[in-house]
């Protein structure tokens, strides 16, 4: 790559704690190469343990949500922080997730136009309310997630999802974090 992949420090694999080398190179063997994301946060190895824990525990738990709509979840918001890394990074794992070439570019231009079931419209109308004027949340939303057939712990899901994503799209702003290239084509 020519560009740097972030504004900030970059340690070498071999300079890393050992669990986070082990995690790195356990992704780079199932993809092909190391998503920037994580050089990226490598360099504060408290905060990459912490970051993964939680986007773990969110994003690869079995429950109502799809992993399928859970990227959904994270390209819509996203687009809205306006978060290269993050629409083109997991763009490409909602087009592996969906089976579908072309719902990751759909949600990340305009969810409200793309071949999405009204379930999944009301899902990220909400992600879309917590990731930017979480304070109007109310009691209608809960309502309407209701009636699409969210329970409670799916709306928390929900809300932790573009919450966390909210972090994630700040962090990878303001370090300038580069998409990988393999993301670009993955899937397609």
């Amino acid at each position: 790559m020519t560009h740097p992949i972030s504004r900030f420090a970059v340690p070498k694999l071999a300079d890393m704690p050992e669990d986070i080398r082990t995690r790195i190179e356990a992704v780079q063997e199932k993809s092909g190469f190391i998503p920037n994301i994580f050089l990226g946060l490598a360099h504060r190895p408290d905060e990459f343990r912490a970051f993964f824990a939680y986007h773990d525990a969110l994003m690869e738990k079995p429950g109502n949500l799809t992993k399928a709509e859970r990227e959904m979840i994270v390209v819509a918001t996203s687009n809205a922080n306006q978060c290269q890394y993050c629409v083109v990074a997991h763009g490409a794992i909602l087009r592996v997730r969906a089976k579908n070439p072309l719902i990751a570019d759909q949600v990340a231009v305009n969810y409200r136009k793309a071949d999405l079931t009204p379930r999944q419209k009301a899902m990220l109308d909400f992600a879309m309310k917590v990731s930017g004027p979480a304070y109007e949340v109310g009691e209608a939303d809960f309502e309407t997630l209701a009636a699409h057939g969210f329970d409670a712990d799916d709306i928390w899901d929900i809300a932790g999802i573009a919450a966390f994503f909210g972090l994630s799209n700040r962090m990878a702003n303001v370090a300038s974090l580069r998409p990988n290239d393999e993301f670009f084509a993955l899937a397609r």
